[in-house]
């Protein structure tokens, strides 16, 4: 079985699929805090990638100029780390000539796998083109040995989201989700009704939120780029005395409820991943 079928396969399966999404270091960082930041990374992606955790690497995160990873990644890793469970994002805002580059660099390195997205509109660089299917297609009909992602939001107009799905240029094997949680389930439910009646074949993964604490300052920057519940947040970090754990994992339980199978954490800290998902997961036995 090849990787491109290794990985489909799963999100097909009936086993579930949890996935973690990382931030690289930002580039503004100093030589010597860069550098304490990437070999950090790098503990932390080959801890996860040993224990068969697929991990999805961002790429200007919420607004945020980030290091490019192939270039570290490469060198660093070593060669016991399998490279198809490290997922790349690409987001349109770069140059058409860098989006275009980029895959077949990524290819070369053995990354098997991109998830390509248009990237938020909140600031001023603009995207290449307008919209990610477009970048998808051109990298398709120039790489098609890429396994290619795509970005889809339930928390929109159901209809208008997977019928973005259902059209055969959607140009994806797979999609990601914004982010979605407990707190607004029913924008969940009416996404998957609506993708059942419409008979999407195309496996999805829903992503959560790790809410760290209910900072004000911190959810009022988030809500510039996903979706916040910042008044849910607000009470159950304060009066309900809940912990970030069990925030976390009460929307992946909720999501479980309604047929879930797949789905990717964003917004650990990297040096502490792995005792965050420990911890989460210690919260979820079906997913053990």
């Amino acid at each position: 079985m090849n990787d491109f079928d290794q990985l489909l396969d799963h999100l097909r399966g009936e086993k579930p699929f949890l996935g973690i999404e990382l931030r690289p270091p930002r580039i503004e960082l100093s030589a010597s805090a860069g550098m304490d930041a990437w070999i950090d990374t790098y503990h932390t992606l080959r801890r996860l990638t040993l224990q068969g955790r697929y991990v999805f690497m961002t790429d200007r995160a919420v607004g945020r100029e980030e290091e490019e990873n192939l270039r570290h990644l490469a060198v660093n890793l070593g060669p016991d780390v399998d490279k198809s469970q490290l997922i790349q994002f690409l987001t349109a805002k770069h140059s058409l000539e860098y989006c275009l580059s980029y895959p077949g660099r990524a290819l070369e390195e053995g990354f098997r796998t991109l998830v390509v997205l248009g990237g938020d509109r909140q600031d001023d660089i603009p995207r290449c083109v307008e919209h990610a299917l477009e970048l998808r297609d051109r990298i398709r009909q120039r790489f098609p040995d890429l396994l290619l992602g795509g970005w889809i939001n339930p928390l929109r107009d159901p209809v208008q989201q997977v019928e973005f799905l259902s059209r055969g240029d959607f140009c994806a094997d797979f999609y990601l989700t914004q982010v979605v949680s407990h707190y607004d389930l029913e924008r969940v439910r009416e996404f998957l009704e609506e993708a059942r009646r419409r008979g999407v074949s195309i496996p999805g993964i829903f992503g959560v939120f790790y809410y760290r604490s209910a900072n004000r300052r911190t959810l009022e920057t988030l809500s510039r780029f996903l979706p916040v519940p910042e008044k849910e947040l607000l009470r159950d970090f304060g009066e309900n005395g809940l912990d970030a754990d069990t925030i976390c994992s009460q929307s992946i339980q909720a999501l479980w409820g309604l047929g879930v199978r797949n789905f990717y954490i964003s917004n650990f800290d990297v040096a502490a991943a792995g005792q965050r998902l420990r911890d989460v997961l210690a919260k979820l036995p079906f997913l053990q």
